[in-house]
């Protein structure tokens, strides 16, 4: 094992595919800078024709990423910004989702879009969205959301060997974040969640908020409560087999989930066990998601609408008390 950051898990996976497979290329805004830190150093080692500085036209390149895809390539897209998503999104929607279907099958569009949903940035409306949720609503693509160093690289991998499009989600949080990551190549597939902590008393889905997800269960610990904490990894597929098992097992459920909260991915995971796991349940569903308000600038009024810990335990107690 070797500890490093996100970043530095996602800059490895870069590296190993880039080695490993030719029609591995990067693009995106300042990528040869390595603005944001996970394409440092790529251009020295693979040159300007596979590390490929673009435009500010996020719906430009992304539709060449699609047709290079097409044609035998396998793009790593950096848009980074997720609230940009929107001026790519017929490019993604119409064309990358879509062009398997619409060919018959004889087209696949092996691309990654990566989007990082900002938060305690203080970055401000048009740059802190989380629309995740949106993507989930498109057959055709797949999309994965890690949260640690190893799932970040092991995933990342994974969705680069795909023949499918995948977009990739991840909170500016977790940048920083340290963790133990397997040496030498490894996958992690797409489809099935991680059980983050083994508990009986209550299931707890941790949708990009399994870092204060952990601390609440380590706080209710204290109180005898024990919290078993699901981190989905992937989105589209959901594993939905681990989360009805674990509700079957502790008979409550809470969702938390970074995004608003009406028809988020915690919508669709609270709607997925009130249709095949109610037999489960012993108290209604609780969600807790960011309120539907657009993200505000000041630092003291963002702090306030996220999932957090406090929110987390409370929530956990509720059903506990219904």
């Amino acid at each position: 094992m070797a500890e490093m950051t996100f970043i530095q898990a996602l800059r490895a996976a870069l590296s190993e595919e880039m080695r490993r497979d030719p029609q591995v290329f990067v693009m995106g805004e300042d990528v040869r800078a390595g603005t944001f830190a996970v394409t440092t150093g790529l251009v020295d080692e693979f040159g300007p024709e596979r590390v490929r500085n673009t435009p500010i036209s996020e719906a430009g390149f992304t539709g060449l990423a699609v047709g290079a895809a097409m044609i035998g390539y396998r793009p790593y897209v950096e848009l980074t910004i997720a609230s940009f998503c929107y001026v790519a999104m017929d490019m993604i929607v119409n064309q990358a989702a879509k062009n398997r279907f619409l060919f018959g099958g004889q087209a696949k569009v092996p691309a990654v879009f990566r989007f990082v949903e900002f938060s305690r940035s203080y970055a401000a409306a048009q740059h802190t969205d989380r629309p995740h949720s949106l993507f989930m609503a498109i057959p055709g693509l797949k999309i994965i959301a890690p949260t640690t160093p190893r799932d970040a690289k092991g995933l990342l991998k994974t969705a680069i060997r795909d023949d499918d499009p995948a977009v990739m989600f991840d909170d500016s949080t977790f940048w920083t974040r340290r963790g133990e990551v397997p040496e030498g190549d490894y996958t992690i597939p797409i489809g099935r969640a991680s059980i983050a902590r083994e508990g009986r008393d209550v299931t707890l889905v941790a949708i990009f908020t399994l870092y204060p997800a952990l601390a609440a269960a380590e706080e209710l610990e204290k109180e005898g409560v024990s919290v078993e904490v699901i981190d989905p990894l992937t989105l589209v597929p959901l594993d939905t087999e681990t989360i009805l098992a674990s509700v079957a097992k502790t008979g409550r459920l809470v969702v938390s989930d970074m995004a608003h909260r009406t028809c988020s991915a915690a919508s669709e995971v609270a709607a997925l066990v009130a249709e095949r796991g109610f037999r489960s349940l012993r108290a209604p569903i609780r969600r807790v998601c960011t309120p539907d308000v657009h993200i505000p600038y000041s630092p003291p009024l963002e702090r306030q609408i996220y999932p957090d810990k406090d929110k987390l335990v409370a929530a956990v107690r509720d059903v506990l008390s219904a």
